[in-house]
């Protein structure tokens, strides 16, 4: 019982850790090298370059992950705020997404998913997710036409 107390707070501890975000006041301070994270890692682009995107985790939920012990520390993503910019134009567009709700539209009318939305927590930066793992989240909007990419 107090095993899965502590499991229970560590994710919990976990999820609040990732989410965060560098505040304005904590710019200005020194950052050690472990810290930093290139803004490259975290932007991914379409096949002919002329679009980026970057992904912002707004909501996980607190679902334990399982056969840790095979793939790792993993948090289940349930909204993202995607942001693209179109490199021709400098336009920005910005659309918040409940992966949850698209991942059982597409069930229903498809009668198939393919969102994996286990993310690693290695690959959440900053509140961000990183550029690799783009297409990983987005698949069952894309196949929904809500995002075109």
């Amino acid at each position: 019982m107090t095993e899965d107390n502590t499991n229970i707070e560590s994710t919990e501890k976990t999820t609040e850790s990732l989410l965060e975000t560098v505040s304005d006041a904590e710019v200005n301070s020194r950052i050690s090298f472990e810290e930093f994270t290139d803004e490259k890692s975290l932007i991914s682009y379409n096949a002919f370059g002329s679009k980026q995107m970057k992904i912002k985790v707004l909501e996980v939920s607190d679902e334990n992950p399982a056969s840790k012990w095979k793939f790792g520390d993993r948090v289940k993503v349930t909204k993202i705020l995607i942001t693209i910019k179109h490199l021709t134009t400098q336009e920005v567009e910005e659309g918040e997404f409940n992966i949850e709700e698209i991942e059982l539209e597409l069930a229903e009318k498809r009668h198939y998913t393919s969102t994996n939305r286990w993310v690693p927590v290695n690959d959440i930066k900053n509140g961000y997710v990183v550029g690799s793992k783009h297409t990983r989240l987005i698949s069952d909007a894309s196949a929904l036409d809500y995002i075109v990419f």
